[in-house]
């Protein structure tokens, strides 16, 4: 692939991603003010050359653009021209991952939970990633769970051809991502009280909670099962600022049964929501965090005068 002239355009810092009030009157009775920070609207900002380019489609970057940026940063930097990372079978981060590769010019490798999903034919979300040039290794699940020892690290990069390139961690979290993400809170500094996001990895939470001013708080809604996410925000943090950063917390009680779990009451929700707002509400991440929000402030849990600014991370 040959990397276009513009690269640099294309990994400068973008505008702010908008910030929209909606009047919802399951918030607005308990006195709570309900802010989107439309981060899926990120796409629209980044000034694409499409004379160079061609149709350029993310399909969709959301907030994954904030973590890829300072780490594509690096790879060019370092001459790399490859790019590896790893996801389940639905990432949005492969996608992004993928897209990113494409418009920079840089080939790139997904190495996939599951090598049972070798044989078998390539859902949406893995055909949209192939289809932007992104090379699909299946690693079994076994591996997969080991992957940051450095021996089996090693072992999955060489099985899947990509000893040389650079590595792009699951989810995008390491510790350029966070300071891609810290500016996702210093955009929202003095807008709110609190700021919401849903939680995979937990380095958009780990780096938001850092950008927020004192006196803000970040809410993490985890959307898999475990308990692990803490612990792994809090390590995020020390690699990324040399210790705790921000005011964060979780609200563990509203993955729905794990990751992409999306239930029939969740569907539900999730629709009607979008249509009260006219708002494309993403199912794994986005319905988990506003069903969160409103089911916190149905149960009193933001005082009166609170306001909320909910992260939209991506489209569905």
């Amino acid at each position: 692939m040959n990397r276009p002239a513009n690269v640099d355009v294309l990994l400068q810092p973008r505008p702010p991603s908008p910030l929209q009030e909606i009047r919802d009157d399951r918030f607005e009775r308990h006195g709570v003010r309900l802010l989107l920070k439309r981060d899926d609207l990120i796409h629209t900002t980044i000034p694409w050359d499409t004379d160079l380019l061609g149709p350029v489609d993310l399909h969709p970057p959301g907030n994954k653009w904030r973590k890829l940026a300072p780490n594509l940063r690096a790879a060019v930097a370092g001459g790399r021209t490859g790019l590896v990372t790893f996801g389940g079978a639905y990432s949005n981060h492969l996608r992004a991952t993928a897209a990113a590769g494409r418009l920079l010019g840089m080939a790139s490798v997904g190495i996939v939970r599951g090598d049972e999903l070798a044989g078998r034919a390539l859902n949406g979300s893995l055909a949209r990633c192939a289809a932007d040039g992104m090379r699909l290794h299946f690693a079994a699940r076994s591996d997969y769970r080991r992957k940051a020892e450095p021996e089996v690290l090693a072992r999955l990069l060489t099985g899947a051809g990509a000893s040389d390139a650079y590595v792009i961690p699951e989810g995008g979290s390491n510790a350029l991502a966070l300071h891609g993400c810290a500016e996702l809170g210093q955009e929202l500094r003095g807008t709110s009280d609190v700021v919401a996001v849903a939680c995979g990895t937990g380095g958009t939470l780990a780096g938001l909670a850092a950008g927020l001013a004192p006196g803000q708080r970040a809410l993490g809604v985890p959307v898999l099962k475990g308990g692990f996410m803490a612990a792994e925000i809090r390590s995020l943090q020390h690699r990324a600022f040399g210790g705790p950063a921000g005011d964060w917390s979780l609200a563990e009680d509203f993955h729905h049964g794990g990751y992409a779990r999306v239930p029939a009451a969740l569907e539900a929700f999730a629709a009607d929501f979008g249509a009260r707002h006219c708002l494309p509400v993403e199912r794994i991440y986005v319905a988990k965090l506003l069903w969160a929000l409103t089911s916190l402030t149905e149960s009193g849990a933001f005082p009166r005068g609170t306001t909320l600014a909910a992260v939209i991370t991506g489209s569905p």
